[in-house]
């Protein structure tokens, strides 16, 4: 039987920590279940890593590179900068929409290291992972259209990570699929004019 990379374990065992936490909730899901759902012995799950804060921290990890991932691949220009910026955040919201369990447990997983001594600093990651995120979808949109953003790049990527966060959670609570529309509108309008090139001439 051919060897598994280590690499390729470590994601493996990841992405079924995401199932069975999304299934069962951080606090209930053990090492030994993790194991199981991704069909290793517990030896195995130890080699790969050393601790539950490290797959804590991978788990956080993928589930950032999930959502990059889907909205990476849709910026490309569109007929205007506004729908270009707009076809971005409804591929996020698409995922969101397509894997709610994933988006809600984000925020187990934040609540859980908070609260547990030791795990403070993985919260402070997630959140920090989530501005690189946005930072890099800027940079990534400044190559394939003009823009001249008003605030600095880290602030205005601080400023989306804020808003798409709060309104991740205002949808899983409410599941108000109208309401979501017209503020991902809102959204893509007050970014738009944060980083739209003026127009020559204006006033």
């Amino acid at each position: 039987m051919a060897r598994v990379p280590s690499a390729e374990r470590r994601r493996q065992l990841t992405e079924a920590a995401i199932r069975a936490m999304t299934r069962d909730g951080v606090p209930r899901t053990t090492t030994r279940s993790i194991a199981a759902e991704a069909g290793v012995s517990l030896s195995v799950f130890h080699y790969c890593f050393e601790s539950k804060q490290a797959l804590v921290e991978s788990v956080i990890v993928a589930i950032t590179d999930h959502s990059t991932a889907v909205v990476t691949a849709a910026i490309r220009p569109r007929e205007t900068l506004r729908a270009t910026i707009r076809a971005g955040f409804q591929a996020y919201w698409d995922h969101v929409a397509a894997h709610p369990g994933e988006h809600m447990l984000t925020y187990e997983l934040t609540q859980y290291a908070l609260r547990q001594p030791g795990f403070e600093h993985l919260a402070r990651r997630q959140y920090a992972l989530y501005c690189r995120a946005f930072e890099t979808l800027i940079e990534r949109l400044s190559e394939t259209v003009r823009l001249e953003p008003k605030v600095p790049i880290g602030v205005l990527a601080r400023y989306l990570a804020a808003m798409t966060d709060g309104l991740t959670l205002h949808y899983l609570v409410l599941g108000d699929d109208g309401a979501a529309a017209e503020l991902l509108d809102t959204l893509t309008d007050h970014v738009t004019s944060l980083v739209e090139p003026e127009t020559p001439g204006a006033a």
